[in-house]
């Protein structure tokens, strides 16, 4: 059975969303990294950065969580996988954007605005990171013009992993209300049944 290590309440959210989709047995090895336990001599050997999620498939480990969905719809789940070269290339495009135009500002804002000690936030910081995030929101709002869906015609892996990074701009206080596209699109996917179960 496939192993998802992590909480739901951190990026494994992500795979547990994914493995929800496709219907495939997993078990959540619950590992709370606020509570060192990412740090672990055994965990480490699963994955040597320290982080939460991990995965195991038999023999296979993986981590980073935008990868570890890659695969596992690549494998499990067909009907959240392109059937072309080139919408590969967009899923591809849209995975790795999520994780080096999105999710940085989103996460600066969330950290500041929300998890942080109150004494520790730094509100300019939050909202410099506020104002970051409308650029990638701007590149989404122009992708989602005229299509409902990222890529292809129905709902796929390259929308749950936008999905699962803009996730966090309602928790940072970041307002989707200058992207319409983009505010009903995150809505649509998230109100996915298989969401609901990830979350729960």
């Amino acid at each position: 059975m496939i192993k998802i290590y992590g909480v739901p309440r951190s990026r494994t959210m992500r795979c547990l969303w994914m493995a929800e989709e496709i219907g495939v047995p997993y078990e959540n090895i619950k590992t709370n990294f606020a509570k060192g336990e990412a740090r672990t001599p055994e965990f480490l050997r699963i994955n040597p950065n320290g982080h939460v999620p991990a995965l195991e498939d038999g023999d296979i480990r993986l981590f980073e969580s935008l990868a570890i969905n890659l695969y596992l719809a690549r494998k499990y789940g067909a009907a959240f996988w392109p059937k072309s070269v080139a919408d590969e290339g967009r899923v591809f495009q849209w995975s790795v954007w999520a994780m080096t135009e999105l999710e940085e500002p989103l996460v600066t804002a969330l950290v500041n605005r929300m998890f942080l000690p109150e004494a520790q936030r730094d509100a300019k910081k939050a909202d410099k990171a506020a104002e970051r995030a409308k650029k990638p929101l701007g590149v989404l709002e122009g992708a989602l013009e005229g299509r409902p869906w990222l890529v292809g015609e129905s709902f796929g892996v390259a929308d749950l992993n936008v999905a699962s990074v803009l996730l966090w701009a309602p928790m940072a206080a970041i307002d989707l209300g200058a992207t319409p596209r983009t505010a009903d699109w995150l809505a649509r996917c998230t109100a996915r049944p298989a969401c609901a179960r990830a979350q729960a």
